[in-house]
């Protein structure tokens, strides 16, 4: 009777051990585990994104379309004499596609509508003096900035503004859709302080209203203010004070990586082999880049 016993009791034993060895088996997937089986899976309901074909889109079409404000001194505007249109930036995207093995094609284009432009495929890219913003940076690719400039007033030379708080109760003017125009929205002190905001179609415009005394001050690129007093003679002087500090870069459709890797290359190996600097010192007389 004891040896039933002992027997049926060695035989429990005996299933009970391979129960916790199966269970030990059996053990619920690690998280790498998880991680490693949804990653061969895409979740449902959810999409891939779509191929970046940005790069083989130009080459394939065999030009590069560049949209640029025209009367924008010196990056990109229509020369009075030639009619041509000439500046640092065209210069610069000349070069690029050039070293890409694709033709450029100007494409004079209403400022306030580019984003439009670009996202209708009217325009390959923005490049002509475009200043770096958050709103930018949020809903296009944006290039490395190539380039310094800030937002000031420009006055006339016997102007009393010297300030930013001189301008309280005094008329600005400023190119609608421009960096300038954004400026002035973000600094709302600034904005408050003025008696009137007049917006223009271009800056050009804007400075001959300047000139007649319907405006006391522009907001605008000091880089273009510079380049109209010291090159066209233009009687206007830079107030000190910026308004804001900022970065131009080349615009391009959002996701557009593939290009934007593209005209960093050239631009970069333009800096490395002197022609970056040529470009600058034929426009600006130094080399105002910041490509190394």
């Amino acid at each position: 009777m004891r040896k039933i016993i002992s027997l049926t009791l060695a035989f429990a034993l005996f299933l009970f051990m391979l129960a916790g060895c199966a269970q030990q088996g059996a053990q619920t997937p690690t998280q790498s585990d998880t991680q490693t089986s949804a990653g061969t899976q895409a979740p449902e309901g959810t999409t891939q994104a779509p191929a970046d074909n940005s790069l083989q889109y130009i080459r394939d079409k065999g030009n590069f379309i560049v949209g640029l404000d025209e009367a924008f001194v010196p990056m990109g505007f229509r020369d009075e004499k030639t009619n041509e249109l000439v500046g640092f930036d065209i210069d610069l995207a000349a070069e690029v596609t050039k070293r890409m093995g694709v033709e450029l094609t100007l494409q004079p284009i209403d400022w306030e509508a580019k984003e439009q432009e670009l996202s209708t495929k009217n325009i390959d890219c923005i490049w002509n003096g475009f200043s770096i913003t958050d709103e930018r940076r949020q809903n296009l690719t944006l290039t490395e900035p190539y380039m310094d400039n800030n937002i000031a007033l420009v006055v006339k030379p016997d102007s009393p503004v010297n300030t930013l708080a001189d301008m309280a109760g005094k008329k600005a003017g400023v190119q609608g859709g421009s960096s300038g125009s954004d400026a002035i929205e973000d600094n709302k002190e600034f904005k408050d302080s003025l008696k009137e905001v007049t917006e223009y179609k271009d800056y050009l415009t804007a400075l001959m209203d300047l000139e007649m005394g319907a405006v006391d001050a522009v907001v605008m690129d000091a880089t273009m203010a510079r380049y109209l007093i010291a090159e066209q003679g233009k009687n206007f002087r830079v107030v000190d004070e910026e308004l804001l500090p900022e970065e131009y870069a080349v615009g391009l459709r959002k996701g557009e990586e593939a290009l934007k890797a593209e005209i960093e290359k050239h631009l970069k190996a333009m800096a490395a082999d002197g022609t970056l600097a040529t470009i600058s010192e034929k426009w600006f007389g130094e080399d105002v880049t910041k490509i190394k």
